[in-house]
């Protein structure tokens, strides 16, 4: 059965998309917002709703005509307004047994049309429209609109390109009609692509992407199928220097991507997810599915990518392959053998089994896909990664995924340019030309570019230059406002200004906390500002939590938890307002108090320092003596002591002594070592963390 979104049907009747979402809701076709899908016949039973007025047809009555009814919505897509309303009526004499429609459904449907009568506000966009300069002409902070494309599931940056499609769905969000007008440089640059596509189609290798946890053997798979040693050469053995490689499987070629596991590269997982054609999730059958596992398998669905699970580690003895199916099942991956549609093959990276029937897997899957590219015209792709190298200049890592690519093409990648000067390949030979699915590295941009920015090599060099200007001068207009972040210490001023969102993304020790914490905020009412917990999760608030905060203008709220040190200054930079808390009743208190404006933090913690604990030693009499060293910041005597564990705090108390040898001292600083004693706290053990930490008091505006 086809199936309709939200905004597709709202546009075809000519109303807002948040006025359409209101009548589903009253006719009980339940829809989260303008992106979801329903059936067609859910479709055509809306359609005689809102086009007769008065009466619709029970859901359970409209099951057997799913055929009739989708026809109906098909035609009714390619005759006018006039011929809908006809057709509708029509459709809507037929039925039996007819149900009454609220009266706040027909309002909102009356309310939606009469709006269409009065003249929409008209932007004017030129040429190629960037999220930054769609943002500077609306008059929106930027994060608010990377936030609108967030719950579409978009991850983008200020400097991506919007399509018509998503501007087309933005347009409802701000009630406002987008007139997109050609820039003369764009257009010749489009016709020059569009003249060019075509001319000769050929199959091409597919490319994967590898994704999975940290620790389930995702680069140790790479590293067995290409039996290459690149983990040796590996900063952390987390990525390798191309990020990508090729292997040839009997006279075929695959292209692997191998983007990071680790939650910290979120956005990076979500680019490869969007350039790839098949996704290989690798799961540890000793680990099973894990809270990373869970979040590449979301970036990969809404990509719209095949997925192949590879289950690694089948030769430990606590390997459990069933267990890990199950796991897939329940996260909406359901096996091939338990009448699912996920291909799963069992491989060991250390013995090397199972990779023949994978790739096997792969290239089945690629078959059946039916990849092509033009081998004729000029290169076009995706940027994979950008770095500034002190010998070579601008290095760009690049994936080409149509066209040809050869050294001296002049190139356009957003707002930089250039000619190639050199191409790398994967294995860092230097090669003359690079054909589509090939990952490349290549030197003789202007500028260090972004990852995930499409480039695109145009055989006229004076268009790439006048580009490159045009685009550079409407990404510093739009780059000059400064995002105003929302926290908790401003909430009742933004609310007197206008209707807001806080949305909240919440970190807990448990997922029961979490949960029990998220139901609590929801239920907290007001008229202006709505409550939105737009992430949960368990443990330590990482890189990736703020990188969400920022993006969607969003507070973080940790329970029994702490920020990684790294998030904790990716804060400052973002300026993401964290709080944290030990007590769920405490929280709700203090969100209820900023929405009323009584909100008035008299003192702010002030995180002085955190030394691990190396060793540990037990003194009679007195206890456990904690021999640590301190990692950054300062240790001090009178301070307030936390002990946190895997990024949970399980004890906040004082230090009873501070000593270096045996002297007792008021203070420790970063890179030396010291003895701490807690008061009454004994429990402790090595590699756990040691906050220091003191309130201050905020001097009253």
């Amino acid at each position: 059965m086809g199936k309709v979104r939200v905004y597709e049907l709202a546009k075809e009747l000519g109303i807002n998309s948040k006025k359409l979402i209101t009548v589903l809701r009253e006719l009980h076709i339940e829809v989260k917002n303008h992106m979801s899908t329903m059936d067609k016949e859910e479709a055509k039973r809306v359609v005689d709703t809102l086009t007769k007025g008065e009466k619709t047809p029970a859901k359970s009555e409209t099951k057997g005509k799913t055929e009739k009814n989708a026809a109906i919505v098909d035609k009714k897509k390619s005759e006018s307004s006039g011929g809908k309303t006809a057709a509708a009526g029509k459709a809507g004499a037929r039925k039996k047994k007819p149900v009454k429609v609220s009266r706040k459904a027909r309002k909102a449907a009356r309310a939606a049309q009469e709006k269409k009568a009065i003249p929409e506000e008209v932007l004017y966009l030129e040429g190629r429209v960037t999220v930054g300069e769609l943002a500077g002409r609306l008059n929106v902070q930027t994060s608010e609109i990377l936030g609108k494309l967030l719950e579409m599931g978009i991850i983008s940056n200020i400097n991506q390109p919007i399509d018509e499609d998503t501007l087309a769905i933005l347009s409802e969000e701000y009630d406002t009609k987008f007139e997109l007008k050609p820039d003369p440089a764009e257009e010749e640059l489009l016709i020059l692509d569009e003249s060019e596509e075509g001319e000769q189609l050929r199959s091409r290798p597919p490319v994967v992407t590898v994704l999975g946890h940290v620790d389930h053997g995702k680069t140790s798979l790479l590293d067995s199928i290409r039996q290459t040693n690149v983990i040796a050469s590996e900063a952390g053995g987390i990525t390798q220097h191309i990020g990508a490689c090729m292997v040839d499987v009997d006279a075929k070629r695959i292209v692997f991507l191998d983007t990071p596991g680790h939650e910290a590269f979120t956005a990076m997982r979500a680019r490869g997810a969007q350039v790839t054609d098949i996704a290989v999730l690798v799961v540890a059958a000793d680990d099973g599915v894990m809270p990373q596992t869970i979040e590449a398998i979301n970036h990969v669905k809404a990509a719209g990518v095949p997925i192949i699970v590879a289950i690694n580690k089948t030769d430990k003895p606590s390997a459990n392959v069933d267990r890990v199916k199950q796991q897939l099942s329940e996260a909406g991956l359901i096996p091939e053998e338990w009448g699912g549609d996920t291909i799963c093959v069992p491989v060991s990276a250390l013995r090397g089994e199972g990779l023949s029937d994978l790739l096997e897997m792969i290239l089945l899957v690629a078959e059946m896909a039916e990849l092509k590219a033009d081998y004729a015209r000029p290169a076009k792709g995706t940027v994979i990664e950008g770095k500034l190298d002190k010998g070579r200049g601008p290095v760009a890592t690049v994936l080409i995924q149509d066209g040809v690519m050869k050294i001296g093409d002049p190139i356009i990648c957003g707002t930089i340019y250039g000619r190639i000067r050199a191409l790398l390949d994967d294995k860092g030979k230097r090669i003359n030309k690079a054909d589509p699915s090939t990952p490349v590295e290549i030197l003789g941009l202007s500028d260090v570019p972004q990852a995930g920015d499409n480039f695109m090599v145009v055989r006229d060099e004076k268009l790439v230059r006048q580009l490159a200007v045009k685009r550079g001068e409407k990404l510093r207009e739009a780059t000059l406002r400064k995002a105003q972040k929302v926290s908790l210490d401003d909430l009742f001023n933004q609310a007197q200004e206008d209707e807001i969102d806080l949305n909240i993304i919440i970190k807990a020790d448990v997922q029961g906390s979490a949960e029990a914490l998220r139901d609590s905020l929801q239920k907290i009412e007001d008229e202006k500002v709505r409550i939105k917990v737009i992430h949960t999760g368990v443990g330590a608030i990482a890189e990736s939590d703020i990188m969400l905060a920022s993006a969607s203008n969003a507070i973080v709220i940790g329970f029994n938890v702490r920020p990684e040190p790294s998030a904790r200054k990716l804060a400052e930079k973002e300026e993401v307002d964290i709080r944290l808390y030990r007590v769920i009743y405490e929280i709700i208190e203090n969100v209820k108090a900023a929405i009323n404006g009584m909100l008035e933090p008299e003192y702010k913690e002030v995180v002085l320092g955190q030394a691990e604990i190396r060793h540990l030693f037990k003194v009679s009499r007195l206890g456990t003596v904690a021999g640590s060293y301190v990692l950054e910041g300062t240790i001090k005597r009178n301070a307030g002591i936390r002990v946190i564990r895997d990024g949970k705090v399980i004890h906040e108390g004082k230090i009873e002594s501070l000593k270096r040898f045996k002297d007792d001292v008021k203070e420790v600083t970063s890179g030396f070592e010291c003895g701490i004693l807690l008061e009454n706290f004994n429990d402790l053990k090595e590699v756990d963390i040691l906050e220091a930490f003191l309130f201050q008091e905020v001097p009253q505006a």
